[in-house]
């Protein structure tokens, strides 16, 4: 079945919408998972079923349940919150293709540092009060400059996963 959604502008409903990261830590051993408390984000789709947006992260919103460390994940060891609050991805393409999978195009940029970043979501579930993506990557964190390893604990890529319930937009 193909995927239909209406032009116009859309709205990410933050209370309906998770973005969460998972890395294995402690040389694998240990996997912290955590998930951004504060997330936002708006959207287009073109006449031609195309789509554009931008999500927001607040970058000191991450909880993963222990609050040293998360205060040492807001550092600049790693976010650097208090230098750059937000974590953005900015979608310059989204585009429905094989039924309900969305190729999707964009920029990452976390600590200030943007990088391409191409990935596939999922329309999980829509009705008439709005649609769901699910899409889960991962990310190479020495890209945006949070190298910080103490004795090689930190290895591998980060796991973002996401659920994304966006309405329409008031007129």
């Amino acid at each position: 079945m193909t995927v239909t959604v209406e032009t116009g502008q859309w709205q990410l409903d933050a209370t309906a919408s998770t973005v969460g990261i998972r890395h294995k830590t402690m040389w694998g051993l240990v996997t912290v998972k955590g998930a951004f408390g504060a997330v936002g984000g708006t959207g287009e789709v073109r006449p031609d079923g195309s789509a554009v947006g931008t999500l927001t992260f607040d970058a000191a919103s991450l909880d993963t349940g222990n609050a040293k460390r998360d205060t040492h994940l807001g550092s600049e060891h790693f976010f650097d919150a208090g230098h750059h609050p937000e974590i953005t991805f900015v979608a310059h393409s989204a585009e429905l293709r094989d039924g309900d999978q969305v190729h999707v195009v964009g920029r990452l940029t976390v600590r200030g540092i943007s990088r391409p970043l191409s990935l596939t979501a999922r329309v999980t579930d829509r009705d008439t009060t709005g649609l769901t993506l699910d899409t889960e990557f991962t990310v190479d964190r020495e890209q945006f400059g949070m190298g910080w390893n103490q004795l090689g604990m930190i290895r591998g890529r980060t796991t973002v996963t996401a659920t994304l319930r966006f309405t329409r937009a008031a007129a």
